[in-house]
């Protein structure tokens, strides 16, 4: 087994990135075993086959064929009984590739108590997004699948086709590089099966890798570009849409609307020709395109609805847009901001000079004494450098021992 690993690894990891293919596939197979260890049953029978970088790749069966069960597996969430699985070059149970994966499940699993935003900004915490990508995000995909009116609501108040458009969201939030969706349009009505198939064909001309499992035929026919088709866990037909469905057998010719006598000439130059014109009708309008055509009517005559709305555009981000709109809105927050003042250090007190200290002592004094009294209001103040003026009852030792003090004794 260790060998096994070893040498998956190093086929996948040594090819250059753009020549690897996504997900690998050899002679996969999963048996389910019962409380003896006894084979109950089989889902996977050594299935082979590769997803290519930027494929929209469908996986298709009727139930209990074995995709959701190929899916777990590829995704880590089962082990294989025997074969060999790679995803980006390395196994399945490698942590590092799983921030690079969304994933829909066949049934969604979300909190009832959280609303739409609480939801999408949990998953978006485990991914480790910064508040404002988380934001932008959120706000784009809930406009996207059509939920921005009851993004409020909590989850278990949500139809299965609500929380089936919020789990398109939740799988969509990382900007995966590799996309799973497993049954995604269950339980959605035409409008959103028409938007799901909108969006993977969207992400598939950006370069996205998608896997679409499904067991409807018609919602994935128009959206994927190569095919299995699996039937009691093993591939009975592989190949693209054209080389599956295409018939060699029979010709279609359309034209504008024929009149008896062209009908006529025509069924006469086929008979010449050893051709049968077998059924002449007029073109037959879709159920899908009448059904989508009445709700966007409503829809533009405003009647309300407490369910979904019509879906928005296609959230930003995932079309490359979200690395831009982080540029300019830095940019901008770069030239509108302005330099901030600096602050002014503060002013230190200032320390009288002895000699102005001095000064300032003796007019205390003088006016203490009563000296000043006996000046005039002309007068200026006496400066203690000039003689004293007569009258005032001042003693001139205490003066003369501020102004000139005697240092200390060195000697004993």
């Amino acid at each position: 087994m260790a060998i096994q690993k070893a040498g998956i690894r190093e086929k996948y990891a040594a090819a250059s990135p753009g020549g690897a293919p996504i997900v690998a596939v050899q002679d996969l197979s999963k048996i389910f075993k019962d409380f003896w260890m006894r084979d109950r049953a089989r889902a996977v029978d050594g299935v082979t086959f590769e997803i290519e970088r930027g494929e929209v790749f469908g996986l298709l069966g009727p139930n209990g064929s074995g995709k959701s069960t190929t899916i777990k597996i590829i995704l880590g969430l089962l082990h294989k009984t025997s074969g060999r699985v790679a995803v980006f070059g390395r196994l399945p149970s490698d942590v590092s590739i799983k921030k690079r994966i969304g994933y829909l499940p066949e049934e969604s699993y979300l909190y009832p108590f959280l609303n739409a935003r609480e939801t999408l900004d949990y998953y978006a915490k485990l991914f480790q997004l910064d508040h404002r990508a988380r934001k932008r995000r959120i706000n784009e995909l809930l406009d996207m699948v059509g939920l921005s009116g009851v993004q409020h609501r909590q989850i278990r108040e949500y139809s299965k086709g609500m929380q089936r458009r919020i789990g398109l969201a939740q799988a969509l939030i990382n900007d995966p590089e590799f996309l799973i969706l497993d049954e995604p349009t269950t339980g959605l009505d035409p409008i959103g099966t028409r938007q799901v198939k909108d969006l993977i064909i969207q992400l598939g001309k950006r370069g996205k890798t998608i896997l679409l499992s499904s067991h409807l035929l018609a919602d994935v026919e128009e959206c994927v570009t190569r095919m299995v088709i699996l039937y009691g866990g093993k591939i009975r037909a592989e190949g693209t849409c054209d080389d599956l469905l295409e018939s060699r057998s029979r010709s279609i010719i359309e034209t504008d609307a024929l009149d008896d006598a062209t009908l006529a000439d025509l069924r006469a130059t086929l008979a010449k020709h050893r051709h049968t014109m077998e059924r002449v009708a007029h073109p037959r309008q879709r159920l899908e395109d009448l059904f989508i055509d009445i709700v966007e009517r409503a829809q533009a005559d405003r009647l309300a609805t407490s369910g979904a709305t019509h879906a928005g555009a296609t959230a930003g981000f995932l079309m490359g847009g979200e690395r831009r709109d982080e540029g300019e809105a830095l940019i901008e927050e770069l030239v509108s901001r302005r330099p901030e003042p600096t602050p002014e250090a503060p002013k230190k007190p200032e320390v009288p000079k002895p000699a102005q200290r001095a000064e300032q002592i003796i007019d205390d004094l003088i006016a203490e004494s009563g000296g000043s009294a006996t000046k005039g209001a002309n007068e200026s103040k006496p400066s203690g450098k000039g003689p004293l003026p007569p009258g005032g009852d001042v003693d001139s030792d205490v003066i003369d021992s501020l102004l000139n003090p005697k240092k200390p004794d060195s000697g004993g």
